[in-house]
C-alpha cells in the first residue's frame, strides 16, 4: 500500500504537467495576435486551445434562425467539454479538439487537430475568464482590452475575411449581441484578471514579460 505521502507526490505530479494561461477581452481586442505571439516565442513548449473552437453545434435550427442565434453569450459555447479536455491533457493523455465552421455554424467532421499535452496550454476566447469553473482552472489570467473603436474594426476586417460575412451582417451582430453581451460578461470579466494586456498596441514589454514569466515556469514547475 502507498503511503500518503507518496500518493500527494503522484497527485502533484499530475496537477503540475500543465500550466494553463487564459487569455480573454473583447472582440477584436487582440487576444489571438497575444496567443500567437506566446505560440511563436514558446515554440514546442506550449499548446493554444481557441475557446471558439468550442461552439455548440447549430446543425438542428434552420439557416435564418442560425443567423440570429445569440453566439455571444456563455451558453453558445460547451465550456464543460474544453474543462474535461483540460483534465485529460493535465493527466498526461492528448485530445481531439473540435473544429468549428463559422460559416454554417456547424461542428466538422472530422474533428479538429489532435492536441498532446504540452508545459503550458493557453486557453483563448471572448467569454474565457467570464466563465467560473473554467477560471479555476488557470493558473493566470489575462485580459486583453482595446479602444471599442478599434475592437469593432478588427472585426469587421476579420469576420468578412474569414467568416464570409458582409459589413451589413457584422454590425447588425455587434449592435443586437456583441456589444450587449460584452457590457454583460466581457468587461466585468476584467476584475478577475491577473494582467492587463494593451491589445492595441504591437509586441513591446508586455509579451517579453509573460514569456519569461512561462519560460520561469516551464524550467521550475507550475505553482498550481
Amino acid at each position: 500500500m502507498q503511503g500518503d505521502d507518496e500518493c500527494g507526490r503522484k497527485e502533484s505530479e499530475v496537477s503540475k504537467k500543465i500550466y494553463v494561461v487564459g487569455i480573454g477581452g473583447g472582440t477584436g481586442s487582440g487576444k489571438t495576435t497575444l496567443r500567437k505571439g506566446l505560440l511563436e516565442r514558446l515554440g514546442d513548449q506550449a499548446v493554444a486551445i481557441p475557446h471558439d473552437a468550442y461552439y455548440r453545434d447549430q446543425g438542428h435550427l434552420s439557416e435564418t434562425d442560425r443567423g440570429g442565434y445569440n453566439f455571444d453569450h456563455p451558453e453558445a459555447l460547451e465550456t464543460d467539454l474544453l474543462l474535461v479536455h483540460l483534465q485529460t491533457l493535465a493527466s498526461g493523455d492528448s485530445v481531439e479538439m473540435p473544429a468549428y465552421d463559422f460559416e454554417t455554424h456547424t461542428r466538422k467532421d472530422p474533428p479538429g487537430a489532435t492536441l498532446v499535452p504540452r508545459s503550458v496550454v493557453i486557453v483563448e476566447g471572448v467569454l474565457v475568464l467570464a466563465e467560473e469553473a473554467l477560471r479555476g482552472q488557470l493558473d493566470v489570467k489575462i485580459f486583453v482590452e482595446a479602444a471599442p473603436d478599434v475592437r469593432l474594426s478588427r472585426r469587421l476586417v476579420r469576420d468578412q475575411r474569414e467568416r464570409g460575412r458582409d459589413t451589413e451582417s457584422v454590425i447588425r451582430q455587434y449592435e443586437a449581441t456583441v456589444r450587449p453581451m460584452h457590457d454583460q460578461f466581457v468587461e466585468p470579466s476584467r476584475a478577475f484578471a491577473d494582467v492587463i494586456y494593451p491589445g492595441d498596441r504591437e509586441g513591446g514589454a508586455g509579451i517579453d514579460l509573460l514569456v519569461a514569466h512561462l519560460e520561469y515556469v516551464i524550467q521550475n514547475g507550475s505553482d498550481r
